[in-house]
């Protein structure tokens, strides 16, 4: 190689670094091990970790255990999808383009949107992307974030702002939801409003009256929404909004230590030349033959860098994948029914529990907020002791709720599961 090259020797090759940051001596690191002796060193690493399968969790809080089917891993462990690239070359991925097309209906069909992209990194990124849209259509620069929208959705809307050149104004929750009213003041001159639904506290916002009061002060309503809701909640796309965004984990993705997972974005049809990532379409070939192509891509790689909303490099397809597989696997009824079963185990556990709400007389999903009468992290290690993992700390991202506990349910969670949380708790 040094040859090719046409260096002489190693001491050539580096002479441009500076002696005094050059390393001397060797590098303290153990022996390498064989194959057999890492599989042994990994799995011991890997048994000092908890996961539900151990711990019975009650946690939520954006990352969901859901059920994923088998066919979801037999579909993404087919060669074809594992492996597969950015499908530049259309004759060569049919397959993939079909299954990014499949995608792309399924999310518009579940949010009552016109047009959906490829799929983006997580349900964080795209609410920052979607900000960029909301800049780029309406020529305003403020963004209004719902406080009860997950915290690190606006942190990372926060992070992003300063290099979109976006000023962020935050609207306090009251008693757990959004005020229209409030928000309503807060949206004159603003870009757009994202509120979540259900929200952070896993309480129903007044979805259809927040999308109103951003659309009357010329901002673009964008919901965040859980997939697994849009079973038994409204899509946004029928309440006025312009864009629906959300994490996509929860339908067809393992909580996988909180990720890779993937994110959607979804708008009506205005926005078709403004989202961000790629868009697949339906054509024919010259064969008159239905074929998929590629059809936009705002990659500042493909067009000029001042137009682009977005440089994402390859996308979360695979994942994204899992999700459609998920979607199909349930269809409408079955999503329906899942949604339904989340709601009745929450309801159950509520009256099980016996412990006073956050926010009382609040409309939920499959998360809610109880208050357990002592700080909430002495509760959850006192329940983890007894294998239970009763839900998540609220302190961590409201003042005020010390003693607040995020309880979550899926359709995972058994009645039985539920007095052993009680039991927890009582402890």
């Amino acid at each position: 190689m040094l040859a090719t090259i046409g260096v002489g020797s190693i001491d050539e090759l580096f002479r441009d670094i500076p002696a005094g940051v050059r390393f001397e001596g060797a590098l303290d690191l153990e022996p390498p091990l064989s194959e057999q002796e890492i599989v042994a060193h990994l799995e011991a690493l890997a048994a000092k970790n908890v996961d539900s399968g151990q711990e019975l969790s009650f946690l939520g809080a954006g990352i969901y255990d859901h059920y994923v089917p088998a066919v979801v891993d037999a579909v993404l462990q087919r060669g074809e999808f594992l492996t597969a690239y950015t499908p530049y070359q259309p004759e060569m991925s049919q397959g993939v383009l079909q299954a990014i097309f499949e995608y792309q209906t399924a999310i518009c069909e579940l949010t009552g949107m016109d047009v959906s992209n490829a799929s983006g990194y997580d349900g964080t990124t795209v609410a920052a992307d979607a900000c960029y849209v909301a800049k780029h259509a309406t020529g305003r620069a403020r963004v209004v974030l719902a406080e009860t929208l997950n915290p690190q959705v606006r942190q990372v809307v926060k992070t992003y702002a300063p290099g979109f050149g976006l000023e962020v104004v935050e609207v306090p929750h009251r008693n757990g939801v959004t005020d229209p009213d409030e928000l309503a003041a807060a949206a004159v001159d603003a870009a757009c409003v994202i509120f979540q639904q259900p929200n952070f506290f896993g309480c129903l916002e007044p979805a259809p009256d927040l999308a109103a009061a951003a659309n009357q002060a010329g901002a673009l309503p964008i919901a965040h929404v859980d997939p697994v809701s849009l079973g038994v909640l409204e899509a946004p796309g029928a309440y006025g909004c312009a864009l629906a965004i959300g994490e996509g984990q929860g339908a067809g993705n393992y909580q996988s230590y909180g990720g890779p997972h993937y994110g959607f974005i979804a708008a009506r049809s205005d926005y078709v030349r403004r989202m961000p990532g790629r868009i697949v379409g339906e054509t024919t070939d010259v064969d008159g033959r239905r074929a998929y192509v590629l059809t936009l891509q705002t990659r500042e790689q493909h067009i000029r860098r001042e137009k682009a909303t977005s440089n994402i490099t390859t996308n979360q397809t695979l994942l994204a994948l899992a999700g459609l597989a998920h979607l199909s696997w349930l269809g409408p009824q079955g999503l329906r029914e899942q949604g339904e079963t989340c709601m009745a185990l929450a309801a159950y556990a509520k009256e099980r529990l016996g412990l006073p709400e956050l926010f009382p007389n609040q409309a939920t999903f499959k998360e809610f907020a109880i208050r357990v009468g002592r700080p909430a992290e002495e509760a959850i290690r006192v329940a983890r002791e007894q294998g239970v993992h009763p839900g998540y700390a609220l302190k961590r991202d409201y003042s005020g709720m010390e003693d607040a506990l995020l309880v979550c349910l899926t359709e995972k969670r058994t009645s039985s599961d539920i007095d052993r949380l009680a039991e927890a708790l009582a402890a």
